[in-house]
This record gives C-alpha cells, structure tokens and sequence, in this order.
C-alpha cells in the first residue's frame, strides 16, 4: 500500500503536527495578553501548514487536539473554545496543488484571522463579559493572527522551495 492512500500515514502526520501545534501553542513564543488568560503564539501557523497538506478531518484534528492540550496545559479555561476554534481555522485553507503557497492559502490566515477573533470574542463574552471580551481580545487577536500569519508564509515558502509536500505525499481524502 502506497503511503498517500494511507489512513495511518495520515494519523501519524496528524499526530505529529498536532503536537507542533502544542509545542508552538504553549511554549515556543508564549507571550501572555490581558487578564483573562489569553496568550499570543505562533501555534496556529502550524495549524494553518496542517490545513495547507493534510485532508481537512484530520488538519481539523491536528489543530483542535493541539490548542486543546496547549490550553489544557496554560489557560485550561479556554480549553473547550479553542478545540472549537482552532478546528474552524482550517476550513479557509486548501491542500489541493503542488505546494503549500498557493493564490487560496495566500489569503486564508486572513479569513481564519476573522474565524478565530469572532469565535473567541464569543468565548470571551461568555466567560467573561462582554465588555472585557471587546476590551482584550482586539489588540491580541492581531497580534497574534498575524505573527502566525507570517510565520505560516515564510515557513510555507521554505518548504515549498525544497519540495517538502512532494515528499510528505498525504491522501488528499
């Protein structure tokens, strides 16, 4: 059996990416934003790269199982909204073509940046208000949306310059 027709493969790269997701998430350019427990990272160029190769179940469960665990292990009250969110932030982004960069993934983190502030302005809202939720969550959700958009660009064009999603060879359902 060839690896791209490969459920296992696409487990295996889907648990491999998720805890890059965490790593990335909760570690590796973890800056604290406001009171409410919120952070600014560059997990969800992870996310972003997970929804740029795998089919989108699993890019969904590489990003939920990823922030969920980051949130778990550092701000375990947005544990449920982030799987939610981080889950919703694939569904711009495309894993068909040659590369990682593409005309459609070029323009996704910006429609994922409007998914993840509106889902945790929701998130915010609810846990704690909605004027702390408008207070807060502005400045962070840029900040955070685009270093991970940045992030996201210049590793895709990284690895597209060196042929990686030829070599990863993921099912593409």
């Amino acid at each position: 059996m060839k690896k791209r027709d490969s459920k296992i493969y696409n487990l295996a790269l889907t648990g491999i990416l998720a805890a890059l997701i965490t790593i990335f998430t909760a570690y590796i350019g973890h800056i604290p934003v406001g009171v409410n427990g919120g952070y600014v990272h560059f997990g969800d160029g992870i996310i972003y790269l997970a929804a740029a190769i795998l089919p989108m179940p699993y890019a969904m469960a590489a990003g939920a199982i990823g922030g969920g665990i980051a949130d778990l292990l550092t701000a375990p009250a947005w544990t449920l909204a982030t799987v939610i969110i981080k889950a919703l932030l694939v569904i711009p982004f495309t894993n068909k073509g040659a590369g990682i960069l593409n005309k459609r993934n070029l323009i996704a983190p910006v429609i994922a940046y409007f998914i993840s502030h509106t889902g945790y302005f929701i998130a915010e809202a609810i846990l704690f208000g909605v004027k702390a939720a408008f207070l807060s969550g502005l400045a962070g959700g840029l900040v955070q949306s685009g270093g991970s958009m940045i992030f996201f660009l210049l590793l895709g064009q990284t690895l597209d310059r060196i042929g990686f999603k030829s070599k990863v060879e993921v099912a593409n359902g």
